[in-house]
């Protein structure tokens, strides 16, 4: 997968640029505040992920503007596709993401997800070991959805069905036939949670062993990294139990309190539980395995290296981590953001700076 072109229109603090990267190291360098993570953003966003940063759509419009753009050229598949981004709506209302592929409407931007693929390793992903389950869960639902466009279609509408249950376990004891109620959504519930559970069991198996081996090689085969999902359920019969087994809890608490939205991905380095012994070391080694296994099964079931998005990740990492890393990127391409492109030494490739949100070539 190559990005060719990224034109960009009214994207955070960037009012227009167009930006053409290196086919093997891009290197988008500047001091901080001036418009680099923005420019690595509005590439990830062809993906038809959310921000990685986690910002809502109406913070990605310039101020004062009424709608962003960002439209790519790729190719990918032995062909070329354009892939348009556009946020915005009518003034007043909420702001969405909608998406274009060769000129034609897919609607929600999500349903784009798979044309373009791209792994994207930011600061924020560093707390994957020691943050809460929903960062780990992430991780693999955004993999996922990249990966099995199907996928989007599934988790949205599990997603949507516990949101629902949510609302009508608020308002349980005010509402007649609360119980016959939820008896459908836990029908409905144990049908797609289960196959969300199932797909992310699948695609653990898949990156595990390149995690797993990748770990042993950064850390020169003292230390052993092990994965393992822990999941709520076996198949749609057993979640269907789970649920009916969990109604008094949930109408007490209020929420659904089972099902694959409160599952975790176990990392265990050394025998040890990393989220709670892990040294700071071990974590940054654990999730740059974890990340560079992303691409490979990318790769795997793609049968093409997806993009890489690194932004401002090698300030993070020690001398042996970050000559690692650029080792792994070599021969695919790879988008870095840096205060400092000497970071990079030898390693040549195209270098832009960012300036108060104007790109230019060095």
């Amino acid at each position: 997968m190559i990005l060719e072109k990224l034109t960009i229109e009214n994207y955070r603090n960037i009012a227009s640029a167009v930006f053409e990267p290196g086919r093997e190291l891009t290197v988008i360098c500047g001091k901080n505040g001036q418009g680099k993570t923005n420019l690595l953003e509005a590439v990830w966003m062809l993906t038809g992920g959310r921000s990685f940063r986690g910002a809502k759509d109406a913070e990605l419009i310039r101020e004062g503007a009424e709608y962003a753009v960002a439209e790519g050229v790729a190719e990918g598949g032995g062909r070329e596709n354009e892939i348009r981004i556009f946020v915005g709506g009518n003034p007043g209302a909420r702001k969405t993401r909608t998406a274009r592929v060769n000129g034609v409407a897919h609607g929600l931007a999500g349903n784009a997800a798979g044309t373009f693929t791209a792994v994207v390793f930011d600061p924020g992903h560093l707390s994957l070991v020691k943050g809460g389950p929903e960062g780990r869960r992430r991780f693999l639902d955004t993999a996922l959805c990249q990966l099995y466009p199907g996928y989007v279609t599934l988790l949205r509408r599990y997603t949507r069905l516990v949101t629902q249950k949510n609302a009508l376990l608020k308002q349980y004891f005010q509402t007649p036939d609360a119980d016959g109620l939820l008896d459908v959504f836990d029908e409905k519930l144990a049908e797609s949670g289960a196959e969300v559970s199932r797909r992310r069991r699948e695609y653990l198996s898949l990156i595990g062993p390149e995690a797993t081996s990748t770990y042993r090689e950064i850390a020169g085969g003292g230390e052993t990294l092990t994965l393992q999902y822990e999941a709520s359920c076996e198949d749609a019969a057993d979640l269907a139990r789970i649920l009916h087994e969990s109604r008094r809890r949930d109408t007490a608490a209020g929420f659904c309190t089972a099902g694959p939205h409160r599952e975790d991905l176990s990392i265990v380095v050394d025998g040890r539980e990393a989220k709670r012994f892990a040294s700071q070391g071990q974590q940054r080694s654990a999730v740059l395995s974890l990340k560079l296994a992303e691409a490979a099964g990318a790769r795997q079931i793609t049968g093409e290296h997806p993009v890489m998005l690194l932004d401002d990740v090698l300030s993070e990492l020690d001398e042996t981590r970050q000559a690692y890393l650029l080792c792994r990127m070599s021969h695919r391409q790879t988008i870095v953001t840096a205060c400092d492109a000497n970071l990079f030494g030898r390693t040549g490739g195209k270098i832009c700076r960012m300036e108060n949100g104007v790109l230019s070539n060095s």
